[in-house]
């Protein structure tokens, strides 16, 4: 009976050993992806939610009062100094962190791309419950959280070896959309202002939106950035055929845009398709369209 005591008490304690100083692994990890927040001191709005938990279900992740940023820095000698902020989709009613941020982020980090995967604040419209968990609107938090991402990596531009010149953003359905207005609204910095991130502009240099929702919003004029777009043949119709009207826009408009349908893809292929269907193909295109563009160096390429 004594001998048990001692061993419980001696698993006990290093149990609590464990718990109390992460793993090596866990710790390299961490170090290798820093996690940056938009606002230290809580996001304009939200800062009296900063300190809540983020939900997290599986390989999702809701629950966001605290924006932030996830760093994948490309290794030096493969470093192209060019950067993308990484939208997850996800509804606006979680992120799909797995399939649409950590996977696409390292892919983008293991060619040379430095990749920031947002963590943006969630909600839908007029018609979302105040009292919810998440009780944003997208095209109002959601999308300042991306302009401040873009401002974010911009000001720490030399830090990250990344030229300021040369940074985009991405989003994947519900983050297409994220993705979509910040290029539309874009601010080029507000000179007056006190915090120095905010004196940058939020103009991404390129977009990429990856089978976007709500279509009809994304209008694009003459001064609109490049415009890579990919979607699937089967996703539904208001994707499908809305993204092909929306490239017929940036036609229009005289703005360069790369456009792909993969006949065998459904909604939400992300990077779950990467290596093994067409549509996994697409990783390959954008960073291809981003060397046609000039923002990858073709001996990078």
């Amino acid at each position: 009976m004594k001998l048990l005591t001692l061993f419980t008490i001696v698993a006990l304690f290093a149990a609590r050993l464990a718990s109390a100083e992460p793993s090596a692994e866990a710790s390299a990890k961490a170090a290798a992806h820093p996690v940056i927040l938009l606002w230290p001191n809580g996001a304009p709005g939200s800062d009296a939610r900063k300190d809540e938990p983020e939900k997290i279900t599986g390989n999702n992740v809701s629950n966001i009062h605290h924006p932030s940023l996830m760093v994948f820095l490309p290794a030096k000698e493969k470093a192209t100094g060019c950067a993308i902020v990484v939208c997850p989709g996800g509804g606006h009613r979680y992120l799909s962190y797995k399939n649409e941020g950590l996977d696409v982020a390292q892919w983008l980090a293991d060619h040379g791309i430095a990749a920031f995967i947002l963590k943006y604040r969630l909600g839908l419209d007029d018609a979302t419950p105040k009292d919810t968990p998440q009780p944003y609107k997208w095209d109002v938090e959601g999308v300042a959280d991306g302009q401040r991402a873009l401002r974010l990596v911009r000001s720490r531009a030399a830090e990250w070896n990344v030229n300021p010149a040369a940074v985009g953003i991405i989003g994947f359905s519900a983050g297409g959309e994220i993705a979509a207005q910040c290029a539309i609204r874009a601010e080029l910095g507000k000179a007056d202002a006190n915090d120095p991130i905010e004196k940058l502009s939020s103009r991404p240099d390129f977009q990429g939106l990856i089978y976007p929702g709500k279509s009809p919003l994304i209008i694009p004029t003459k001064d609109s950035p490049p415009a890579f777009l990919a979607c699937g043949f089967k996703d539904r119709q208001d994707i499908a055929e809305g993204l092909a009207n929306t490239y017929l826009l940036f036609k229009k408009a005289g703005v360069p845009a790369d456009f792909h349908v993969f006949a065998g893809a459904v909604h939400g292929f992300g990077a779950r398709e990467i290596g093994k269907s067409p549509a996994g193909e697409w990783v390959n295109l954008l960073r291809a369209f981003l060397v046609d563009q000039k923002f990858i160096a073709k001996d990078k390429s």
